[in-house]
């Protein structure tokens, strides 16, 4: 017997770059972010489900960015200021940014 999928509907920009194999360098297609929450949205936004809120558009690359890498204090008003590159730097760690793509969803 063939084990069910589960699918889930997400919406991208049009312009997004097509998902990468994994294990292929991270284009910014958005796909793993919008699919569901990471780790650190886990954490730090007490995000269970859905896309997650700090997935940004960069229209000037034409991809999609981690808004808690790019910029947390947006998200976390409580982040003092001089933390900021060091808390970016961790979220590029715990996020594995530039790593390769590590998501299994499949974009249809």
């Amino acid at each position: 017997m063939k084990k069910p999928t589960s699918s889930t509907l997400i919406w991208l920009r049009q312009q997004a770059p097509l998902k990468p194999e994994v294990g292929q360098a991270c284009n910014g297609c958005g796909v793993c972010c919008a699919a569901e929450p990471c780790p650190v949205a886990l954490v730090f936004l007490w995000q269970r489900r859905g896309s997650c809120r700090a997935l940004l558009w960069d229209q000037a690359s034409m991809s999609y960015r981690c808004g808690m890498l790019t910029q947390p204090a947006q998200y976390l008003r409580w982040l003092p200021l001089r933390w900021q590159a060091l808390f970016a730097r961790r979220v590029r760690r715990w996020i594995a940014a530039g790593a390769g793509c590590d998501s299994s969803a499949q974009a249809e």
